[in-house]
């Protein structure tokens, strides 16, 4: 019979936090929910890595990047910074798609706060596991569990559904890698160059190409279909090409090194 192997460590793509160093926060939104002769309602979901920390904002459809970013603020000057923030590749989180390079406002609200932002591969399962499933959790205890007259009532049912959640897992919160305090002095700016660290993880094509900020790198080596961690590096001017296999998850050779430079061209809403 086939070796079973072990499953890879949580977070296991991004070595720093598969050794239980540092934190990663991973958002989601959840989309289609009627209250009967009501709004349409979306949620802000997020959950922490290692201490399951969550964070719930249901909102009048549609969440937008705005709110995310007001959602994001509130957050981590409440809970502190984590070293990683994680997103699929939805335009409310990355920034619009029309133009290649294009560097959306929770990204730079990212980098602005030295936070990492990671994004995961399109049409990948696995990848947002954890908080695809608090997403079920939420709807099962809150949205499912009551009835709603209105937005306020979901909105209610929910921050007690957090604080409940945040006070049984208190003992894994503390157990978990150290958040960093939010500055006190800190303001966004949008129209700042970005400076800082970005994670793309994706999948070659048959060529073994990778399309990161709409643009396509040929890694100049046979890896077709295979997964790739690229760290955009604003502060060198770097773009570095990492080999990932679930198989041996702690072999994550460097394979490709590239100059690139963000265009200073400004922020594109």
């Amino acid at each position: 019979s086939p070796t079973r192997r072990a499953p890879p460590p949580r977070g296991w793509y991004l070595p720093e936090l598969a050794g239980g160093r540092v934190e990663l926060d991973s958002f989601d939104i959840v989309e289609g929910l009627v209250i009967k002769d009501g709004p349409e309602v979306e949620v802000l979901n997020g959950i922490s890595l290692h201490g399951g920390l969550a964070i719930s904002q249901p909102v009048a459809s549609p969440v937008t990047a705005v709110l995310t970013v007001e959602s994001l603020t509130t957050h981590w000057r409440e809970v502190g910074l984590p070293a990683y923030a994680q997103f699929d590749n939805d335009m409310i989180f990355q920034g619009t798609h029309r133009y290649p390079d294009a560097l959306g406002r929770i990204i730079r609200l990212c980098l602005s706060l030295d936070v990492v932002p990671v994004f995961v591969p399109p049409r990948e399962t696995g990848f947002q596991a954890m908080i695809e499933s608090y997403n079920g959790w939420w709807q099962a205890k809150v949205w499912s569990r009551f009835q709603h007259a209105h937005l306020e009532d979901v909105q209610g049912h929910s921050q007690k559904y957090v604080q409940a959640l945040r006070k049984q897992r208190v003992a894994r919160l503390e157990a978990a890698p150290d958040r960093q305090a939010f500055p006190a002095a800190w303001k966004l700016d949008l129209k700042k160059r970005p400076r800082g660290r970005l994670v793309y993880l994706r999948r070659t094509t048959g060529l073994s190409e990778v399309i990161v900020l709409g643009r396509t790198w040929p890694l100049g080596q046979v890896w077709p279909h295979r997964l790739v961690r690229c760290e955009v590096d604003l502060n060198h001017d770097k773009l570095r090409f990492f080999t990932l296999r679930r198989k041996e998850p702690t072999s994550q050779p460097q394979i490709l090194e590239v100059d690139y430079r963000l265009p200073a061209r400004g922020f594109q809403d």
